[in-house]
């Protein structure tokens, strides 16, 4: 088959030995990119061959990004049709199935599953894709299909957004492949229920890379008062309060957003302990420290303040920033943590960002807790990117 196939090769200076070893990726100018290899549509599938000629695998091609290859699989005469696509799905359902009682995961996490740029995360009967690659735009009907052949579901969402399908040249559209949806989905998680709206809220709806990091500060909520910002749909406010906090206040931009976590409260039987304030994290944050307000449990769980490095120094006094403005209003003896889910911002940054804070707030205290993405977001290890989260539990004197 590879006769058949176009191929691409590694400029003589690239270092082939990580992609032999697992890197997945190939920047724009380890390729060479001739005429022929430019005229390739996106998402062409290309044998790659170092510089010597010697195949190193199956990649997929899209020269207007600077990830211009993305190995498929080491064999460079596989075919992605259906049966593989299944394939890759089946092994990454075999993992979900193992680690929850209930449908409701992040199936596939892109290349540490074995299939680049793609995200799918399941809610019972129904799934969301994310087709961040040219290659998976193109075959998303074989994705489709494979996912509904091996989980059974019976609704599957394209969600076309986001910043990562700007960066492949890729255009934003939501559309249902299959299936419908005529409310938002109930989702069980640490004791309360979510409100996943699939259609129109972030990302796919609900972030579920956070399951463990809500567990661990639920365990410190008994009898808190809990101040929860940027809390999307009810993010560490609903798991706090079924851990039995007191009261929680959530803080979002997004009134839809806020509207859904009040449904979430009301499923969760929380709704008379739940309380939600709309606006601007920073001011909501400086507003609450002017009325001398304080909270035993303080979350601030932020979007991305440095998606990549040319943001990584803004981004950093973003955090510091948060840190600095949310430390004063933890009450003695309690607890505030911190996340990033920003690529750019290694663990250390983070946290040294987040130490300045507190520090310039006036605190002091302990690192006690360092948390991570959940088990359905694993990590490729030869490449950094795929581990992107980070939470930091302090309790402050």
């Amino acid at each position: 088959m590879t006769d058949t196939r176009k191929t691409v090769r590694l400029k003589p200076k690239a270092e082939a030995r990580a992609i032999r070893h697992g890197f997945p990726w190939v920047y724009a100018d380890e390729l060479v990119t001739d005429r022929r290899t430019q005229s390739l549509p996106a998402g062409t599938l290309a044998v790659l061959e170092d510089g010597e000629r010697r195949p190193l695998g199956l990649v997929t091609v899209n020269t207007a990004s600077k990830i211009i290859a993305r190995m498929l699989d080491r064999d460079p005469e596989a075919v992605i049709d259906e049966d593989w696509c299944a394939a890759r799905i089946a092994r990454a359902l075999a993992l979900r199935e193992r680690l929850f009682d209930a449908p409701f995961y992040r199936l596939v996490h892109a290349e540490a599953d074995g299939l680049p740029g793609v995200i799918i995360d399941r809610f019972g009967d129904a799934a969301v894709i994310q087709p961040n690659a040219a290659w998976a735009e193109a075959h998303l009907d074989l994705l489709a299909a494979a996912l509904r052949r091996v989980t059974g579901v019976t609704t599957v969402i394209k969600n076309g957004t986001g910043r990562a399908r700007g960066l492949e040249g890729l255009t934003e559209e939501t559309a249902i492949l299959s299936g419908g949806l005529e409310a938002p989905v109930p989702v069980p998680m640490n004791g309360a229920t979510y409100m996943a709206d699939l259609l129109g809220g972030q990302k796919t709806g609900l972030f579920y890379d956070q399951r463990p990091n809500h567990a661990f500060a639920a365990r410190l909520a008994r009898g808190a008062r809990v101040l929860d910002v940027f809390t999307h749909v009810g993010g560490f406010a609903l798991a706090a309060l079924a851990g039995g906090a007191e009261h929680a206040l959530a803080v979002d931009a997004s009134a839809p957003a806020l509207a859904l976590a009040h449904r979430g409260a009301e499923a969760s039987g929380a709704a008379d302990r739940f309380e939600t304030r709309q606006g601007d994290a920073f001011e909501v944050l400086e507003s609450l420290g002017r009325e001398g307000a304080r909270f035993d449990l303080v979350i601030c769980d932020p979007p991305a303040f440095a998606p990549a490095k040319p943001a990584l120094e803004a981004g950093l006094r973003a955090y510091e920033r948060i840190a600095r403005l949310s430390a004063p209003l933890v009450a003695p003896g309690g607890y505030l943590v911190l996340c990033s889910c920003s690529h750019a911002a290694d663990l250390t940054s983070f946290r040294n960002a987040s130490a300045r804070g507190i520090g310039r707030g006036g605190r002091r205290g302990q690192l006690i807790h360092t948390g991570f993405a959940g088990p359905d977001h694993p990590l490729l290890p030869q490449l950094a990117e795929s581990g992107y989260l980070k939470s930091l539990v302090f309790r402050l004197d």
